[in-house]
């Protein structure tokens, strides 16, 4: 049996990997698992990506054929689904979106009626279903087909949750936004000029084809490069389906996630609002935030790599912040998924609330060099990795050389037949010899 669920559902090439067949019969699978035998209603967004129309369509038919009725959000975030699924009378959510991903690839999550991305073991049960020989459910008839009905105000509910977030007036404050020509595309400027802010945007005219296309958060050059140019105070870049963001300081510095949860801390922290004194990340979180947070009396949980494992820890241990360098950033207190633009919106409330310049609090924290260098491997083996001796043993011999100064992370690609090997230290040209090096030994020994 295939393997249909990555790390952030199911992705591939829209109308090839992921085509009409596939989205019709998840539709039917998560909706039967996810309404538990109840008939109502299942709430679905999507991005701006040019094949959204067709897998939503899919995926609408595949859901009503089981008599599910269906609300039709459009364009709008990933974690505006989240948000409303948990607030509205819905079984369940979905979002079709390919992330970061170029336009040609699309994707399905599922969202429970709670607002929780789904645990493996669902996910694994949907595969069951779809792979199944046996007809576990039936196509209803007559007045028992679902409906569909298309809800446009659900933006203006999302946006107006958004300035509920934290009471600012941003009268004075200039802000440069990139959003990615993604699901932000009509929300951020209006809401932030709504409460005061003057701002500039770019990538806002979506076509179905531009969406990340060398812009947005996986391209940050653009949005430094808008707030050197504007004299902004803070700049915002977003993801296409705007669940991750990546800031930039008004001297035109990148403030990933990593510096996110450093400033965000010690905010909450001196607010007795961090439950636990305790911040989530993931393997990948850089050895400066640890470092910082010690100094602060604040501690780091890693995790796998991941959002929707830092929320499971997140949950099981009922802390509130946690997230990843690439900018998923959760606030469990207020959502419970990444969500880009109220990420932003708690940076512009420590800025308001400390009267300190982003360059200011992205200076808390060092950031220490990382190197990230793939080895394609075959597929088969990716996983394997560790059950050889002496790729162990290398790793092994690395590790002892940085003598605690340094470390090894080696973790297989969720979408992709590589293993990606990443070395952190103080000296950035040690490390990538080290890492190129070791990248080369597995990419060896695993094809």
């Amino acid at each position: 049996m295939g393997k249909l669920f990555g790390t952030d559902g199911v992705r591939g090439i829209a109308n090839l990997e992921l085509g009409p067949k596939l989205a019709y019969k998840l539709g039917r699978a998560a909706g039967y698992i996810l309404a538990e035998g109840k008939r109502g209603k299942i709430l679905i967004g999507r991005d701006t990506r040019l094949s959204g129309d067709l897998l939503e369509t899919a995926l609408v038919s595949g859901l009503l054929s089981i008599g599910l009725d269906v609300e039709l959000a459009g364009v709008i975030p990933t974690p505006a689904i989240a948000y409303l699924t948990r607030e509205g009378d819905y079984l369940a959510g979905i979002v079709i979106s390919a992330s970061h991903n170029p336009f040609e690839h699309n994707g399905i999550k599922f969202f429970s009626k709670d607002g929780y991305k789904l645990p493996d073991k669902i996910e694994d049960q949907i595969e069951d279903y779809i792979f199944s020989e046996t007809k576990l459910y039936k196509n209803v008839t007559g007045e028992d087909i679902g409906r569909v009905t298309r809800k446009d105000t659900l933006k203006d509910k999302y946006a107006n949750y958004l300035k509920s977030l934290a009471d600012m007036d941003l009268k004075g404050m200039k802000i440069a936004l990139d959003t990615g020509n993604g699901a932000l595309s009509e929300i951020a400027g209006p809401l932030l000029e709504s409460m005061g802010a003057e701002v500039v945007v770019i990538n806002n005219k979506p076509n179905g084809k531009n969406i990340n296309d060398k812009c947005g958060s996986t391209n940050p050059d653009l949005i430094c490069k808008l707030v050197k140019e504007t004299g902004s105070d803070i700049g915002m870049s977003f993801d296409g389906d705007a669940d991750r963001i990546i800031a930039v300081d008004e001297e035109g510095k990148i403030v990933d996630g990593d510096h996110i949860l450093a400033i965000c801390a010690g905010y909450l922290k001196d607010r007795n609002k961090l439950k636990g004194n305790t911040v989530v990340g993931t393997i990948m979180s850089n050895i400066g935030l640890g470092r910082y947070l010690d100094t602060i009396g604040v501690d780091l949980v890693h995790t796998k790599v991941g959002d929707r494992y830092v929320l499971e820890e997140m949950i099981n241990k009922g802390y509130v912040l946690g997230g990843e360098q690439s900018g998923h950033i959760i606030f469990l207190d207020y959502n419970t998924t990444g969500d880009g633009l109220a990420t932003g919106l708690h940076l512009l409330e420590v800025m308001t609330n400390t009267k300190k310049k982003l360059s200011q609090l992205n200076s808390l924290m060092t950031t220490y060099p990382q190197v990230l260098v793939n080895a394609k491997v075959r597929s088969d083996l990716k996983n394997k990795y560790m059950d050889f001796a002496d790729i162990r043993e290398k790793i092994d011999h690395i590790e002892k050389e940085f003598a605690g100064k340094g470390r090894v992370v080696i973790r297989p690609s969720g979408t992709e037949s590589k293993i990606r090997v990443m070395i952190e230290g103080e000296d950035e040209e040690v490390l990538k010899k080290y890492a190129e090096d070791l990248a080369e030994y597995i990419e060896e020994r695993l094809n």
